[in-house]
């Protein structure tokens, strides 16, 4: 295997059945490469958010519509509106706040250096989110969840950057958006950008018996 000599565990060949496998072999690098304990609750939902914010319009809030509210445009704004919501609102309103807080700084953290709101502004946002919600929800495993990124936010900010480093999920020619380009439409020019890229993608029928080889 010389020829894969040099190169990350990311750059390497995989056998892809769904965005979701891959995305739990990089959650799981990620956390050991990192060194950072995690119980399986905790990996299962670091995967959940990486599926969600696989499609970018996730990470905007739609435009209020002709005579709804205006729409939160801050960190801040969401916290108060989430404040001032009934309960379904304000756990609704508390993990997309958290949930945003994190991906972002996980994957854009270095664009917030150069701004006027930097990462430590999302983690304090992010964190305080998170540590409500769990006082919100009645789920004893999912409240624990959200303690454990509450007072370790930073520990996953940096496991999400290095799978962001790691995947080139932050660029234009994303793995995994090249990905699940091809798997909607087909297109092989995609399927050409990731046999370069050295992924390769088998139905997921063909992915099951590779592995049985």
């Amino acid at each position: 295997m010389a020829e894969n000599a040099g190169k990350s565990d990311f750059q390497k060949t995989f056998l892809i059945a769904s965005p979701r496998e891959y995305f739990f072999e990089m959650v799981d690098n990620g956390l050991s490469k990192r060194n950072v304990k995690a119980v399986p609750a905790v990996q299962t939902y670091l995967v959940s958010l990486l599926e969600h914010y696989l499609d970018a319009r996730n990470l905007f809030e739609e435009p209020a519509g002709e005579g709804e509210n205006k729409k939160p445009e801050t960190l801040a704004e969401m916290f108060l509106l989430a404040a001032n919501s009934d309960r379904v609102g304000k756990v609704d309103l508390l993990k997309k706040l958290g949930d945003r807080s994190l991906y972002i700084s996980g994957f854009f953290g270095d664009s917030l250096e150069r701004k006027i709101v930097d990462i430590d502004y999302y983690a304090e946002m992010g964190g305080a989110a998170y540590g409500s919600l769990a006082d919100h929800v009645s789920d004893d495993m999912v409240a624990q969840v959200y303690r454990i990124f509450s007072r370790e936010f930073l520990a996953y900010v940096d496991v999400l950057t290095y799978i962001s480093q790691q995947s080139m999920i932050q660029s234009d020619q994303s793995l995994l958006r090249l990905y699940d380009r091809y798997m909607r439409t087909g297109s092989e020019l995609a399927k050409e950008k990731l046999i370069e890229m050295g992924v390769l993608t088998l139905p997921k029928d063909q992915a099951k018996l590779a592995r049985q080889d």
